[in-house]
């Protein structure tokens, strides 16, 4: 058995490694967001923010991923219900939805004028979203 202390202190890296997911996400979103730009004025794009967008989206896809799964894994050993805080695990949930989702049209954008950049950027906005939401319900689980 795991005592109550650990458990505190896996809650609490629980939600700081969130928090630190959420942040590469909105960094993530900010280049996503100067692409944009510079593609809509006609500027020339900066092949670096391309390719650390590119680069970067799926690590940190996978990392959230890791955070779904750690905090269900650690709900079970505290509470033993998975279901202890259900908006926080649907919002996750659908949150990690949204990810692959994101990941998956961000897979056939083809080319400058691609009908698939505006879905992955409604797609990235809701993702953004989510975890402002996510990590305002997770400081509620943690207080």
């Amino acid at each position: 058995m795991i005592s109550k202390q650990i458990l505190a202190d896996l809650r609490l890296f629980h939600g700081l490694y969130n928090f630190i997911i959420a942040s590469l996400f909105f960094y993530q979103g900010w280049l996503g967001l100067t692409i944009r730009r510079q593609r809509k004025t006609g500027k020339p794009s900066r092949i670096t923010t391309a390719k650390r967008h590119r680069k970067l989206g799926p690590v940190i896809a996978i990392l959230s991923v890791m955070g779904l799964f750690t905090g269900i894994i650690l709900i079970l050993i505290d509470k033993g219900n998975i279901l202890e805080y259900p908006l926080h695990l649907s919002v996750g949930v659908t949150l990690v939805l949204f990810i692959l989702v994101s990941y998956r049209i961000s897979k056939k954008i083809r080319g400058r004028d691609s009908p698939y950049r505006n879905p992955h950027f409604i797609v990235g906005i809701s993702i953004l979203s989510l975890y402002l939401l996510q990590l305002f319900l997770g400081l509620g689980v943690l207080l």
